[in-house]
């Protein structure tokens, strides 16, 4: 068991009593009351008793739908220990609040931060990592040793992490077209663009879309296009895609269980192309089963989430998790 994940104290072992004489028999005798606190001390010594476990969280709000929990304690499990993971719901009006609560707490050892709070949160942190800084956005918060609270972004990390292989290799051309605008889509942009590829930003707003792309990588180029552009389809002849890297990338919450579905015709991507979506809820979208029988390779969801929350609990609690046996883990997470 790794050391350093749970504060122990011995039970003081109290003096022990001495036996009351009945004269009549004129013999020791214990009574009952006092032989089973005997008996309770003596299994007590040489033994601890857990006192304290460190702990992380996950804020958010809603925060019900969140699967942190299941993942981190998932490989809490696994590694045997003694931590625990917890999901707590923090609205707006009580972000700062928690935080200072969570501050003088030396079993806290951070949180993940899920929307709406992944930008409100940054002015009531002590500093940000230099990736947070510029993506704008914090998913993780590590309380440091000095007590101060450390903004960090995995997300960048957990979605390129299924796109490792690929990017080893040399390509002539890395194109991307990232469907949304929101906070997640800060991550992907930042991260594709260190990466090489030719960003096509698309939402419903693309004065919005312009504004993020000048910000997170402002000598890229990068082009915008409305959203419903690519709800009809196109007779556009694609050049010879041999050699070169697509993506098409769901970043908006459209198709997640209770929004709206996605409007993408599939003649819009190249051949070729990988279908990524980071909805979880459901993990098979309309989008990614489009996409499936179109021909194209999909990722899923899970996949970045994973691949975040790996991240995150190395800061959290300081070893790797177990990810041999992520294959168990993604049947959990779909049951």
């Amino acid at each position: 068991m790794a050391q350093g994940f749970l504060l122990r104290r011995r039970v003081p072992d109290r003096r022990a009593r001495r036996p009351i004489v009945r004269k009549h028999h004129g013999r020791p005798v214990h009574r009952a009351r006092y032989a089973l606190a005997a008996s309770a001390r003596r299994a007590a010594r040489g033994r601890c008793l857990a006192l304290v476990t460190i702990y992380a969280e996950v804020i958010g709000d809603p925060i019900a739908q969140s699967k942190s929990p299941a993942i981190h304690g998932f490989w809490i499990a696994k590694l045997g220990l003694d931590a625990d993971y917890r999901a707590h719901h923090v609205t707006a009006d009580d972000l700062a609040a928690y935080l200072e609560e969570r501050r003088g707490d030396p079993d806290w050892r951070g949180c993940n931060v899920t929307m709406p709070h992944k930008q409100a949160v940054i002015p009531m942190l002590d500093r940000l990592e230099p990736l947070a800084r510029r993506v704008g956005a914090v998913n993780t918060i590590v309380r440091a040793p000095d007590g101060a609270l450390v903004g960090r972004n995995t997300d960048v990390a957990g979605f390129l992490e299924p796109l490792r292989e690929r990017l080893k290799a040399t390509h002539y051309f890395r194109m991307a077209r990232i469907l949304g605008t929101g906070g997640a889509a800060r991550a992907i942009v930042a991260g594709l663009a260190d990466e090489g590829f030719t960003l096509v930003l698309v939402g419903r707003d693309t004065g919005k879309a312009e504004a993020l792309l000048g910000e997170l990588d402002p000598g890229g180029e990068h082009h915008v296009a409305p959203l419903d552009h690519f709800a009809k389809a196109t007779d556009f002849a694609f050049d010879d895609r041999e050699g070169c890297c697509d993506l098409v990338i769901n970043a908006s919450p459209l198709g997640m269980r209770c929004q709206p579905p996605l409007e993408f015709d599939w003649s819009h991507a190249p051949p070729g192309s990988v279908a990524y979506d980071i909805v979880t809820d459901p993990v098979e979208t309309e989008f990614l089963r489009q996409a499936r029988s179109a021909g194209f390779e999909t990722i899923d969801g899970l996949a970045m989430l994973i691949g975040q929350a790996a991240a995150a609990f190395t800061h959290f609690f300081g070893v790797e998790p177990p990810r041999e046996h992520d294959a168990e883990l993604r049947e959990r997470l779909m049951a």
